[in-house]
C-alpha cells in the first residue's frame, strides 16, 4: 500500500498529539503530501485525564476526532494504524492496514508509563495515560466503594477504602487531590452507609518534595494544601512493590490497598527500527537541535520523544505540551526549509511556566517573573486549560460541567460504563 497523490514530497508524521497537530497544520497549504497516523481516531487532553478518572469529565469532552481537526487541509490525510516497525533504509513504515513510504518522517508518538522494569507494578496497578486508562480507572474506583458496602472482613473493606496515588508530579499531586475533593464533597452523599472518614488518600514521591520540578514555595503550598484536605502525603518514599493488596514501600514498610494510581514516570514510546538512533534516559531519543534524529538523515523526533540538549536544557526540554507544540510548529517550518535546500534553525523552547491544581479554589502557578497561589492561580491554570482544549464544543462543555460543579459539589459522571475485569484486560493487550 503507498500513499501518492502527488509529486510533493511525502511526509509521515505518526501521532496526533500536541505536537503532530501543530506540526500538520504548519505544513498546511505547502507543497508537500502529508499522512498522519494514528492508534486512535483522536486527539486527547492527557492534561485531563485525571479528571475523567475521577468524574468530573466525561471521556469526549477531553477528545476530539482527528479528521475534525483537519476536515478543512487538502493535503493531509489521515489514517486509523497502529504502527508496528520503521524501515527506514526503505524510507518506510510498516502498519496493521500496510505500508506506507516516506521522504520525511516524523515521531510524534509521545510517552507511556514507566514501571521501571517493575513487572508486579506494572500488573496490578493503574496508569492514566489514554482515555480507556482513565476509564478503566473510574470503574475501579467506583467498584471499590460498592464492594465496600457489603464487605465484611474489616481487612479487606480497609484495603477497598484505601487509594494510593505513585508519584508527586502535577499529574500525581491533581489526581490525589481530585480523589480528596470526590471523597469531602460527593461520596459522602452518595454512600451514606459507609463512614467515609474511614476511604484514606495517600500520595507517595521519591523525591524531597511534591512537584519537584517546581519552585520551593510552590511545593511547599502543594502539600501544604493537599494535607488540608486530607492526603496523607509521603515524601522521599520509594515504592518496593505491589502485589494486588498490600503496596511495600522503604523496604519494608506497608499499605493495606486495592487501588494504587501509577503516575511515578513515562517513558518515550519508541517504535521498533531505529537501532541507529542513541536511546538516552527515560526512553527518549536523541536529536539535533532541528530534531534530526541523530544517525538518520530524513527521521524526526518531537515532543516527549525526542531528547535535545542545548545550552539553556542540557539535559533535554521538559516532557509538557509547551514543548511538543513548540517544536511542532517550528519543525514545520523547518521541514519546508530542508526541502528547499535552506539551513534549518536551531529550536529555541520558550517557556511558559508551570501550573498545577490540587482542587477547588486551589492550585499553584510558576511563571518565569511571578509565582502565586491560590483561588487566582486555579482560576488561570482553568483559562490556560480551556484555552488549549481542541474543538469549541469541547470546550463549552468542560467549562459548563466545571461550572456546574463549582457551585452544586457534584460530579455527575459516577458511572461505570464497563465492569473493570484486570485479568481480562491483561489478556486484551497480550492478544493485540
Amino acid at each position: 500500500m503507498d500513499n501518492n497523490h502527488t509529486t510533493f514530497p511525502k511526509v509521515i508524521i505518526i501521532g496526533g498529539g500536541f505536537g503532530g497537530i501543530q506540526l500538520a497544520k504548519k505544513l498546511n497549504k505547502k507543497e508537500v503530501d502529508v499522512l498522519m497516523l494514528d492508534r486512535h481516531n483522536y486527539h486527547t487532553f492527557q492534561p485531563l485525564l485525571y479528571q475523567v478518572a475521577t468524574g468530573g469529565l466525561e471521556p469526549d469532552s477531553i477528545a476530539f476526532p482527528l479528521r475534525k481537526v483537519f476536515k478543512s487541509q487538502k493535503n493531509l490525510n489521515f489514517r486509523v494504524a497502529d504502527v508496528l516497525e520503521i524501515k527506514p533504509d526503505e524510507n518506510k513504515v510498516i502498519t496493521d492496514i500496510g505500508d506506507y513510504s516516506y521522504d520525511y518522517l516524523v515521531i510524534a508518538t509521545g510517552s507511556e508509563t514507566n514501571f521501571f522494569g517493575q513487572t508486579e507494578i506494572e500488573h496490578f496497578s493503574m496508569p492514566m495515560k489514554t482515555v480507556p486508562e482513565a476509564l478503566n480507572l473510574r470503574s475501579l474506583l467506583l467498584q471499590n466503594l460498592e464492594e465496600a458496602l457489603v464487605e465484611q472482613d474489616a481487612v479487606r473493606k480497609e484495603a477497598l477504602l484505601t487509594f494510593v496515588v505513585v508519584g508527586g508530579g502535577p499529574t500525581g499531586v491533581e489526581t490525589a487531590g481530585a480523589l480528596a475533593e470526590l471523597r469531602n464533597h460527593v461520596l459522602i452523599s452518595d454512600y451514606p452507609e459507609l463512614d467515609i472518614k474511614t476511604l484514606r488518600i495517600f500520595l507517595i514521591e521519591g523525591s524531597p518534595r511534591v512537584l519537584e520540578p517546581f519552585s520551593e514555595q510552590a511545593s511547599a503550598k502543594a502539600k501544604e494544601f493537599l494535607e488540608n484536605m486530607g492526603v496523607v502525603v509521603m515524601e522521599q518514599t520509594r515504592v518496593n512493590g505491589y502485589d494486588g493488596k498490600i503496596i511495600t514501600y522503604d523496604t519494608d514498610k506497608t499499605i493495606n490497598t486495592k487501588a494504587v494510581i501509577w503516575s511515578a514516570g513515562v517513558k518515550g514510546a519508541i517504535i521498533p527500527g531505529l537501532e541507529k538512533a542513541e536511546i538516552v534516559r527515560g526512553g527518549r531519543i536523541k536529536t539535533t537541535t532541528y530534531n534530526k534524529i541523530i544517525g538518520y538523515n530524513n527521521v524526526y523526533a518531537i515532543g516527549d520523544l525526542a531528547y535535545m540538549e542545548t545550552k539553556d536544557f542540557p539535559h533535554g526540554h521538559p516532557g509538557v505540551a509547551q514543548t511538543a507544540i513548540q517544536q511542532g510548529q517550528q519543525l514545520g517550518d523547518n521541514l519546508i526549509r530542508i526541502i528547499n535546500n535552506e539551513q534549518p534553525k536551531d529550536f529555541d523552547y520558550y517557556d511558559k511556566g508551570s501550573m498545577a491544581t490540587v482542587g477547588r479554589n486551589k492550585a499553584v502557578v510558576d511563571l518565569k517573573y511571578w509565582k502565586f497561589q491560590g483561588f487566582f492561580a486555579w482560576l488561570t491554570w482553568m483559562f490556560v486549560h480551556l484555552l488549549f482544549l481542541v474543538g469549541f464544543r469541547n470546550k463549552a462543555v468542560t467549562l459548563m460541567n466545571w461550572i456546574i460543579n463549582y457551585f452544586s459539589y457534584d460530579r455527575g459522571t459516577r458511572v461505570i460504563i464497563r465492569k473493570f475485569n484486570r485479568e481480562l484486560m491483561k489478556e486484551e493487550m497480550i492478544a493485540k
